[in-house]
């Protein structure tokens, strides 16, 4: 699974789940986890609004939602948006190989520093992805701020 199309199939996971979100009334952001061969692991969105959770992000409502793993390099994570600084470290921590983002023009996250250790960064660069945020940041600004942590 190295190529751009598979990637893209793996973003309409990320997609469903950010439209989950937005359905429920919280933050679009989905994200999918996916082993080598393709297969979804486990996959969830940003809940945070809905949970009164503030560590249920999309990325760590994916993590819990693939279980233990035994191992996470050969495993994908893929975002509809970069991740914050939190899903950076847990994408670090847990040694993910390839991260597959929808986009970073809303919010470009740890994304150069997870390049720089070594974790194999693929933007797509989805309009698709940049709208649905984009039009709820709009909407929402100060839930966003406190989603990323912004007075």
């Amino acid at each position: 699974m190295n190529n751009e199309q598979d990637y893209a199939a793996m973003l309409k996971v990320a997609l469903i789940e950010a439209r989950k979100g937005l359905a429920e009334g919280g933050i679009p952001i989905g994200a999918a986890i996916f082993d080598a061969s393709g297969r979804l692991v486990g996959s969830g969105h940003n809940r945070r609004v809905q949970n009164g959770d503030p560590s249920m992000h999309g990325e760590t409502d994916a993590f819990r939602n693939a279980g233990r793993q035994r191992n996470y390099r050969n495993l994908t994570m893929v975002t509809t948006l970069a991740p914050c600084w939190y899903c950076s470290g847990l994408v670090r921590q847990f040694g993910f190989g390839t991260l597959v983002v929808g986009e970073s023009r809303n919010f470009q996250g740890g994304l150069d520093w997870l390049r720089t250790l070594g974790v194999n960064v693929i933007d797509l660069d989805s309009q698709e992805c940049v709208s649905i945020l984009a039009d709820y940041i709009r909407a929402n600004p100060e839930v966003w701020h406190e989603d990323i942590g912004l007075p």
